[in-house]
């Protein structure tokens, strides 16, 4: 038996900073059960020396596949095993992580606005909804492609291009367009990073549908010179169109917040705006007709305007397989007086 652990990523913000442990705790869960060869057991939240740790054992060490999934982890700061020794007791040997972050944190974090998503949590329901692929383990070819149908300011997008994906972003509030085209061509040129930006008027059978921001894209000149480049595109348009915009089975991942309260969503159809349960009804079918088979889903949501119960019920009746039960049911969090969220992921059968 080999005893680890997992010292937890400080959180900025002090609400989700009081979950972050536990949230951890229910990720190393799904990556243990999806992602990692070995069985993690015995998770548990441990103080040692003071400082809070996220715990676990395995029956033999972890594999240097097992680490490259388990480095991803929303909130691992630093990994340990745990050594008895008889003079010391209990002494902490590290053992290296292995992110496949691509760029610096700024990425995630320069941003600064009211209503972000915070970026742990973001990375938490990337993350699992990897887990819920046919291959989960292929989050870590980065060749993934993810599309965020309400991508507000682009948090997704963000840690979608940390892990090397490609990604695309939909939103019908054009403010929120204007601001992620201004942050995202500063964030590249100040960073010197090798890169074409295309914008333009959104058509389709010539409709104008809103606006259209075309990025091309590598960490460095040499990657870029020889294609091997990802690509970041945003639709500043109505989320019920995504059937409309991109080709039948184009993503692999479907990863998106959605609206917590009565703001944004739809414009297509009187009322979505206004109810984030008619709008995820409405269009659910319509995301899933450009998601490849063995594709996944995840959404986080507040659970105050919509049960979770309800919302697995949209998704099955869409055709997915929903990820439910322990410990899939155990990342509901507060965020304010008015907002508990949640998250659940789904899969797409082949």
């Amino acid at each position: 038996m080999t005893d680890y652990a997992l010292l937890v990523l400080p959180a900025a913000n002090r609400v989700y900073a009081d979950a972050t442990s536990r949230l951890l705790r229910n990720e190393l869960a799904v990556l243990g059960d999806a992602g990692i060869d070995a069985e993690l057991r015995e998770l548990g939240e441990t103080r040692i020396g003071g400082v809070e740790y996220v715990t676990f054992s395995t029956s033999s060490p972890l594999t240097p596949d097992d680490l490259a999934v388990l480095s991803n982890a929303s909130a691992a700061y630093a990994l340990f095993e745990v050594i008895e020794v008889a003079e010391h007791g209990r002494v902490l040997r590290p053992v290296p992580l292995t992110p496949q972050d691509r760029f610096d944190s700024d990425l995630l974090t320069i941003q600064k606005y009211s209503g972000k998503t915070n970026e742990l949590f973001t990375r938490l329901l990337v993350n699992l909804t990897c887990m819920a692929l046919a291959e989960p383990r292929a989050m870590l070819s980065g060749g993934l492609r993810l599309l965020d149908p309400l991508c507000g300011r682009g948090t997704t997008l963000n840690q979608a291009m940390m892990y090397g994906f490609d990604a695309t972003g939909v939103e019908v509030d054009g403010k929120d367009y204007e601001a992620y085209e201004r942050f995202i061509k500063t964030w590249l040129r100040t960073k010197r990073f090798k890169h074409t930006a295309e914008t333009g008027v959104l058509r389709k059978q010539k409709q104008r549908l809103g606006h259209r921001l075309d990025i091309t894209y590598a960490p460095t000149k040499e990657q870029f010179k020889a294609g091997e480049v990802n690509t970041l595109s945003y639709r500043g348009t109505d989320t019920l169109t995504v059937d409309e915009l991109f080709p039948p089975r184009s993503f692999d991942l479907i990863v998106t917040d959605a609206p917590y309260g009565v703001q944004h969503g739809s414009h297509r159809e009187a009322g979505l705006a206004r109810s984030p349960r008619d709008l995820l009804a409405a269009a659910v079918p319509v995301w899933l007709r450009v998601l490849r088979p063995g594709g996944a889903l995840g959404i986080s949501w507040n659970v105050r305007v919509l049960p979770r119960a309800e919302l697995a019920d949209i998704l099955r009746d869409a055709g997915l397989d929903v990820r439910d039960g322990p410990p899939f049911d155990g990342f509901a969090h507060r965020v304010d007086t008015a907002i508990e969220r949640d998250l659940i992921t789904a899969s797409l059968p082949r």
